[in-house]
């Protein structure tokens, strides 16, 4: 991802869902269907609906979009995927604490900027199958802007239907957010323990 200063509206209303994104990674055949998918992100995007615009303030809301991100995202395969080599070589342990690290990170990032959504919506319009995973697509509509494209991709390769990226007019959001972690990394000589104990206070 961009650093923040050129993070635009659209590319953090992807965050919103979850914080964040994930390349379309083979992925073994799905036992769900289309319809399943389609509810899944019907009822992610239902809660992003119901947030932005519930009036609380801004730390009850990054509260509850980190509650949405850890219900409907397969945070353990985003958080692997964005750290990148890195992830080859970390223990058990410093994946089980930067994968709760990211995850609260990846929320208050975005979360941040949710009030630039108030009085805006998503709406769900259709699911397929694209390879092993589900493709489903919505449209983005905040006040002031031409609506927008976002797809989501869902797999239940981890057990129960989740989505595992958001693409944004062609844009992978996994694809940004690896980038910006390995900034994070090599800022710190790449040194994980460090990168995770900063992620906690970003």
């Amino acid at each position: 991802m961009p650093s923040e200063p050129m993070v635009s509206r659209r590319v953090l209303l992807a965050g919103s869902a979850a914080g964040l994104a994930l390349f379309s990674l083979p992925r073994a055949a799905l036992a769900m269907t289309e319809g399943e998918a389609k509810s899944l992100v019907d009822k992610t995007v239902g809660q992003i609906n119901d947030i932005i615009n519930s009036g609380k303030s801004e730390q009850a809301m990054l509260g509850e979009f980190e509650k949405l991100f850890a219900k409907f995202a397969d945070v353990p395969t985003i958080a692997q995927s964005v750290l990148g080599p890195a992830a080859k070589s970390a223990s058990k342990g410093q994946m089980s604490s930067y994968t709760k690290a990211f995850q609260g990170y990846i929320s208050r990032k975005y979360g941040r900027r949710f009030r630039e959504f108030i009085g805006g919506r998503i709406e769900v319009a259709e699911a397929k199958a694209v390879k092993s995973f589900f493709e489903v697509i919505s449209t983005a509509y905040l006040q002031g802007e031409a609506p927008f494209e976002v797809r989501w991709h869902v797999s239940d390769k981890s057990g129960k239907g989740l989505f595992f990226n958001i693409i944004i007019e062609g844009v992978n959001m996994l694809a940004s957010e690896r980038t910006e972690m390995g900034a994070l990394l090599d800022q710190r000589g790449g040194d994980l323990d460090t990168l995770i104990a900063d992620l906690k206070t970003l």
